[in-house]
């Protein structure tokens, strides 16, 4: 059952919002986000485990999977959608699911997060295996698409992983790696899209870029397979090769049009580099 009086409907530690003036608004938000990040911290061991369980997993072909509702599912989308131009990766390697279909990313889509057997529905469109990893998100923990979603994982060889706002969630009863960020009542009383989800994406970009990082998608600290989509990147990446290969931006630059990618440019100018 799901508890009573759960964490993220707590009444705010402070009262008449309305009443406040605007710095006052700012600075007690901003006192309350500040506490986030301690929160997350007490997490690492197991956000650990769960990221050397994705990486293990994709070194075999597997592919992570985000499932969410609301402001969680949108946050899991984001994470996902920012990979590829950040990492080169196909757009299949991870992948974010938000109830109600992609409408429900700009609009909500009134009672999709209230079916229990939709997350396992979306998943199976794309063929999901046990060489996958699901990840479900949802500030409260009780989500029931995310719920269904994870149990059907698991009862198909799949690794779970959750991430919720709450002690002694029901979502974390379906995860082999639940995540607990316990970051108190919302200054908001009950608006998740604050503290919960700022907690959220911190968790999910720690997911993300480790995973990236030790799937080889990076060089020292460079973005070396990051796409070249506008002025802006490929500027970056001619300064990543002046700064690797010890040229002018020229020379950097005319490589880049030539190869197309960081990565290619530093192969091909120098072999001897463990990339």
């Amino acid at each position: 059952m799901a508890k009573i009086n759960p964490d993220t409907e707590r009444e705010s530690l402070y009262s008449n919002l309305d009443k406040m003036s605007t710095n006052e608004l700012l600075t007690n938000i901003n006192n309350e986000d500040k506490k986030v990040a301690e929160i997350v911290e007490k997490q690492i061991p197991t956000i650990e485990k769960l990221v050397d369980a994705i990486v293990s997993k994709m070194k075999l072909g597997g592919r992570l999977f985000y499932i969410g509702a609301g402001t969680s599912g949108r946050i899991g989308i984001l994470d996902a959608s920012e990979c590829p131009p950040t990492f080169g990766v196909p757009d299949n390697w991870i992948i974010g699911i938000i109830a109600g279909g992609d409408s429900a990313i700009r609009k909500a889509v009134e009672n999709a997060e209230d079916d229990i057997d939709q997350a396992w529905r979306d998943l199976s469109a794309y063929d999901i295996s046990s060489l996958d990893v699901v990840l479900g998100i949802a500030a409260s923990g009780n989500t029931p698409y995310v719920i269904g979603g994870l149990k059907k994982a698991r009862e198909n060889n799949i690794i779970t992983g959750s991430i919720s706002c709450n002690s002694a969630s029901l979502i974390s009863k379906e995860a082999d790696h639940p995540i607990e960020l316990i970051v108190g009542p919302e200054f908001l009383t009950g608006s998740t899209r604050m503290k919960a989800g700022t907690s959220q994406k911190l968790v999910l970009n720690m997911i993300s870029t480790s995973v990236m990082i030790k799937l080889g998608r990076i060089y020292g600290n460079k973005m070396i397979d990051m796409q070249l989509s506008n002025k802006k990147l490929v500027q970056r990446g001619v300064e990543m090769i002046v700064e690797e290969l010890h040229i002018d931006e020229k020379l950097a630059s005319e490589l880049l049009k030539k190869h197309k990618s960081v990565r290619a440019v530093l192969l091909a100018e120098n072999k001897d580099l463990e990339i």
